[in-house]
């Protein structure tokens, strides 16, 4: 995860059109394994960093794989990856904005940001997680379930802890998938514009998701894709469907509200959000990019992308602009990135 820390890419302003490439399942199983085997090999500590006055002093957070985000599940669902601060923090003159991390649906903090929270603490910024969206069926491990709306108030009531341990006038906030949608509600709904100078999303479901047709079939039985989340305990998960009445009054009247920056990095590899340019986002101060028009060898998908070290730098490159007009970022080293695992 070295060149994560390397300068990032140009993002185009415009959305991009590519033709998905084919993987096989083979890929994702044989990776998945790979990724267990080698990354428990040298686990290094998960422990949430310890609430303090002042931003890090940088270098001081091993950055992690996808396969200690796995083992959070068992040692310490609940708990906060490192750099994490929950706490007092002075943000530094160079990152004066604090960062809020949003996990996806059916996730939580600690597998989500094994990367990017130490990579972003040892960068000495400020770095803040919650989990969000707990229903009646939550066992402490998988959260982002109940309604959007419900999470999204969540999310505001933690910005204003945020901004009241930090003394910040506004927050960047980076979210995976559902993560990087619901934010939108709390800026457009919720008065969170006027606190929010950018958001990232990885992977979002801002236009929400086809299942690759699957949502289509369901569409034959009436309205019933809109309501079995419901009955089975994930409304979020149904508000996510394309065409749900949740997304067509996210998106009614624009996509984005007056004021925050918006990034949308995304792979045309996104096999949960279908189509992949579903994900982008249209109006000004928005730049979409499609990794493989950075790299050609990123196969990242929707579950790698939080540990892609080319997204990565996406995201460090979208905060380091903390000034003036969103604008392009010089290109990112470009590794080859295999499928899941980041």
């Amino acid at each position: 995860m070295g060149s994560t820390r390397a300068a990032v890419g140009a993002l185009q302003s415009n959305r991009v059109s590519a033709s998905p490439r084919s993987r096989g399942a083979a890929w994702a199983g044989a990776l998945l394994a790979l990724a267990v085997l080698t990354g428990t090999a040298g686990l290094s500590s998960s422990a949430a960093a310890t609430p303090g006055s002042s931003a890090p002093a940088g270098a001081q957070y091993p950055v992690g794989t996808i396969a200690e985000g796995l083992v959070t599940e068992i040692t310490d669902p609940g708990g906060m990856p490192p750099g994490v601060v929950n706490g007092p923090c002075t943000p530094p003159a160079d990152h004066p904005y604090p960062v809020v991390l949003v996990h996806g649906t059916f996730a939580n903090e600690n597998v989500s940001w094994q990367a990017l929270a130490p990579m972003l603490a040892d960068a000495r910024y400020c770095v803040f997680g919650f989990d969000y969206g707990a229903t009646a069926d939550t066992d402490g491990r998988f959260y982002a379930e109940a309604a959007v709306e419900s999470s999204a108030a969540q999310l505001a009531d933690f910005v204003r802890q945020v901004l009241a341990w930090t003394g910040a006038a506004q927050v960047d906030i980076v979210g995976h998938s559902q993560g990087g949608m619901m934010p939108r509600y709390y800026m457009k709904f919720l008065g969170g514009a006027s606190l929010v100078h950018t958001l990232v999303g990885l992977a979002p479901s801002n236009h929400g998701t086809t299942l690759d047709g699957l949502t289509t079939l369901a569409g034959l039985f009436g309205d019933a894709e809109y309501q079995f989340g419901s009955q089975v305990g994930c409304p979020a998960c149904s508000e996510q469907i394309a065409g749900s009445p949740f997304l067509q009054n996210l998106n009614a009247g624009g996509d984005t509200a007056p004021g925050p920056r918006y990034v949308v990095i995304e792979s045309e590899d996104d096999e949960v959000v279908t189509p992949y340019a579903s994900a982008f986002l249209s109006g000004p101060q928005v730049i979409d990019v499609t990794l493989q028009d950075q790299c050609p060898t990123d196969l990242s998908d929707h579950l790698g992308i939080i540990y892609d070290p080319v997204a990565l730098q996406d995201v460090m490159a979208a905060l380091a602009e903390d000034g003036g007009p969103l604008a392009p970022l010089p290109p990112p080293a470009c590794p080859v990135v295999p499928p899941f695992v980041g």
